[in-house]
């Protein structure tokens, strides 16, 4: 997981040439992987290849030529937490924003977060990378948060789909649980009692003068 001066001790590290605040924004998705542990396999041009994901190369390179285009970046990562997989990342810039996608090697979705520039840059022409970001701590926990950590999926324990979840009893019928957890079990047909005796059961019909219904103990009759 990297922090505000994991990414700072990077940048300071690299000492990269900004040319706008563009380039700043960046170099801290960038920064941000390698403080994570990922490591720098392909930057510019070379990391748009059409086959960068599936290269069998996971040699190192430095940052030449990561702001040779104007308005999009590019970089590829390999991860050794993951068998060296591979990661592209690609940012580009539209309406101030920094729109960051990012795609491991085997997954089927990127992940994507858009970043405001103007609320992460700060003075400019300073020779301290300190002083020329603002809220760092922010962008650095934004980009931990949903790209990082985000790249490799999530899995989820299933929920149950009911607060009373129920029970399937051997005459097939189903019993409830009370909010307690107490399973109430309801006696269906005959019961048959350790001393053998078979106890029949209550007559579901009540009986009146005109029809009287059978007495205790005696089943009903069947038609």
């Amino acid at each position: 997981m990297s922090s505000e001066r994991s990414v700072m001790a990077v940048i300071r590290a690299a000492r990269p040439s900004f040319r706008n605040d563009n380039d700043k924004i960046a170099f801290v998705v960038h920064a941000s992987f390698l403080s994570s542990g990922f490591v720098l396999t392909a930057t510019g041009r070379d990391a748009l290849a059409d086959n960068v994901l599936s290269s069998p190369s996971n040699d190192e390179v430095g940052i030449d030529n990561w702001n040779e285009f104007e308005d999009h970046y590019a970089f590829v990562y390999s991860n050794p937490d993951k068998g060296s997989s591979k990661v592209l990342v690609k940012c580009l810039v539209m309406n101030g924003k920094l729109l960051v996608d990012a795609l491991a090697d085997g997954c089927s979705e990127p992940v994507h977060l858009e970043i405001d520039i103007d609320n992460y840059v700060g003075e400019n022409g300073s020779g301290n990378y300190s002083v020329q970001y603002k809220n760092l701590e922010k962008l650095v926990s934004s980009l931990d948060k949903e790209v990082v950590s985000k790249l490799y999926g999530s899995s989820s324990k299933p929920g149950s789909s009911s607060n009373h979840p129920s029970f399937e009893t051997s005459e097939g019928s189903k019993r409830d649980v009370n909010g307690a957890g107490v399973r109430i079990n309801e006696p269906v047909g005959p019961q048959l009692y350790p001393s053998g005796v078979v106890i029949p059961p209550i007559n579901p019909i009540r009986g009146g003068d005109m029809f009287p219904g059978p007495g205790a103990g005696i089943y009903p009759a069947r038609y």
